[in-house]
């Protein structure tokens, strides 16, 4: 008859619990590294919110003109 363990009575699922506890740890420090990575991220200048509304086609020329001078006061 087959067993699941040997005579230690380590088998198969210390193998499989082994793994799983590595990629749990490998999937925590992954996580925690992006979200470092993201609140260390650049700052969006009013000049480049400005031209991401410009480009979306939320402001006319006209207005970006005028914000654009007021930011650069």
């Amino acid at each position: 008859m087959m067993h699941w363990y040997d005579e230690y009575g380590m088998g198969m699922g210390m193998w499989f619990g082994g793994i799983f506890m590595f990629l749990f740890w490998v999937i925590i420090i992954f996580l925690l590294l992006s979200i470092l990575k993201k609140s260390k991220g650049e700052k969006e200048t009013a000049e480049d919110i400005l031209k991401k509304r410009y480009a979306r086609g939320e402001i006319s020329r006209d207005e970006f003109e005028l914000m654009k001078k007021e930011i650069e006061r």
